[in-house]
């Protein structure tokens, strides 16, 4: 255990995203037992301009005429900082050596906030821990000249169209300059391996407080009861981009007895599709987060039919985590990353396989199989996560003993 230190802890989501985020609850989780200074991205040049009227960007405006203090107190030993500086956006300049060098620029100015707000709180031989920006943060080391520097790496953003032009380049490098890397699976565990040794997979930790049902006293919404079982569901954004319709249309055409139920907003591609035509298809809509629990324990099984492309079929799942804690039987696509699963799931890998997949789930469940995958969920806690970073901080500090 890590204790009494203190943290600087920065990524590419900030503290007021609307969704749950690692760098959120790994600060929060670390401040337990330590002192922490979470850092948001500086504002871009380009968020100002393009999308002035943005809640969050508005906020940062505010922050950075003095009308709302750039250093707030979230908990007992966690603050969070708005850096006052406002990042040019370069990312569009393809030449490698211009960027670095104006890159360099936007750093040196956030990195002087960062020692400002260090400076008010007594910060010194801090721990430095970035999640996944390659790009902003990639000189802190240097500038901020931590007690130790990790790098968590934990999805495939790099092969998102912004990062792709430099973030693809210096991804490696800034693995290479880490203490150690901590990965949420192996295939990224391997690949950062290439520039640092010092890598390991931790997997992924998880918020589950609300997906469980210990007293057996959560309701089934009545939009959901009211279906005629079993009943197949789904919980989540339904859009082209990650879910397979043809496997959707294919269940639900296969098995007219079985009821396949889809939770969440739609995009186009949902709406217009064959699945409005069938009548063992059922869309219930979005609902808010605390409602989806219910919803997952009126199903008999649960879904993730991924289309597998090279995001999705190495990015952790984070659905998973919440069907297992809801015992449920699951059957996910088979992906790289899904075979970290593949003991408390099943994993067709086409629409044929599917059904004898679905199938299989409703007659092998039992409720000591409903035991055993709430136990394995449990095991992935946002506590036993930052226990194998503290795993790996006190290796490092016996490796400079022994040097």
């Amino acid at each position: 255990m890590v204790k009494d230190r203190e943290f600087i802890v920065f990524g590419l989501q900030p503290w007021d995203l609307n969704i749950a985020s690692t760098c959120k609850y790994t600060a929060l989780e670390i401040s337990k037992n330590n002192r922490v200074l979470f850092v948001n991205p500086p504002l871009q040049r380009s968020l100002l301009v393009k999308h002035r009227d943005d809640p969050q960007v508005q906020k940062r405006i505010r922050i950075l005429k003095g009308q709302e203090p750039d250093l707030v107190q979230e908990k007992e030993k966690l603050w969070v900082l708005y850096p006052r500086t406002i990042a040019e956006s370069i990312n569009w300049i393809p030449i490698p050596f211009l960027f670095d060098a104006l890159n360099r620029i936007n750093e040196n100015r956030f990195a002087k906030k960062i020692k400002e707000a260090a400076g008010k709180l007594d910060f010194s031989n801090y721990i430095l821990l970035n999640d996944n920006s390659m790009i902003v943060g990639y000189y802190l080391k240097e500038l901020l000249k931590p007690d130790l520097f990790i790098y968590l790496l934990r999805d495939a953003v790099t092969l998102v169209s912004y990062h792709k032009r430099h973030g693809s380049r210096l991804q490696p490098k800034i693995i290479a300059k880490a203490d150690f890397t901590v990965t949420n699976s192996e295939f990224f565990a391997e690949y950062a391996r290439k520039t640092n040794p010092r890598s390991n997979m931790i997997g992924q930790g998880c918020d589950l407080s609300m997906y469980n049902d210990k007293d057996g006293k959560l309701k089934v919404p009545d939009d959901v009861a009211a279906i005629k079982k079993p009943i197949i569901g789904y919980v989540g954004f339904l859009t082209k981009i990650r879910l397979d319709i043809d496997v959707l249309i294919h269940i639900a055409e296969e098995r007219p007895q079985y009821s396949l139920v889809l939770v969440g907003p739609e995009d186009e591609a949902f709406k217009d599709s064959k699945l409005h035509e069938l009548d063992n298809v059922y869309f219930l809509g979005r609902k808010d987060p605390h409602e989806l629990p219910a919803y997952i324990k009126g199903f008999d099984v649960a879904l993730n039919p991924q289309i597998v492309n090279k995001i999705t079929d190495v990015n952790y799942p984070l659905k998973i985590d919440e069907y297992l804690a809801m015992g449920k039987p699951t059957v996910a696509t088979k992906t790289t990353f899904m075979d970290y699963f593949k003991d408390y799931t099943y994993l067709p890998s086409n629409k044929e396989e599917y059904i004898k997949a679905i199938d299989r789930a409703l007659e092998e469940n039992s409720p000591e199989e409903e035991k055993r995958r709430i136990a394995y969920a449990a095991t992935h806690s946002w506590e036993n996560f930052v226990k194998k970073i503290y795993k790996y901080i006190e290796e490092t500090y016996e490796l400079r003993k022994q040097d």
